[in-house]
């Protein structure tokens, strides 16, 4: 199995990312990527990797039930996946990804002082996400 996870690393805001402030990915109908990410992230930091935030994603966009997880997941990630460095948590609403030694991630506002201390400590990989626009 392929996998999108990270370890002891940070993914700051992609460079063209439009705000200064993380805003909340506003629900339009049915809940989005964004949407089903933070929802997922914010209450719940350090409890899930990378591969089972994605794969809840895909879970929930494709009304899996939980029965057919193991054989889905094993399928999903047969194929490459594209990394949290595409997520529009960090391209689009500014929110920062920290991933632990154990590949557990949680996410911070773009402005707030967890994302500042994180984005400067030099333990940690750090990576930007991924533009939306080429340059």
């Amino acid at each position: 199995m392929k996998t999108t996870n990270y370890y002891n690393t940070f993914i700051e805001v992609a460079e063209d990312c439009p705000v200064k402030a993380a805003e909340v990915p506003p629900m339009r109908g049915e809940k989005t990527i964004a949407n089903i990410e933070f929802e997922l992230l914010i209450d719940n930091p350090y409890e899930f990797t990378s591969d089972d935030v994605l794969f809840h994603v895909y879970a929930a966009k494709n009304h899996l039930k939980t029965k057919e997880f193991d054989l889905e997941r094993e399928q999903f990630f047969s194929k490459g996946q594209a990394c949290f460095r595409a997520s529009p948590l960090t391209k689009r609403y500014g929110w920062g990804a920290h991933f632990d030694a154990e590949g557990k991630m949680a996410i911070y506002a773009v402005e707030s002082e967890e994302y500042k201390r994180f984005s400067k400590d030099r333990s940690l990989t750090q990576v930007k996400a991924v533009r939306s626009k080429k340059a």
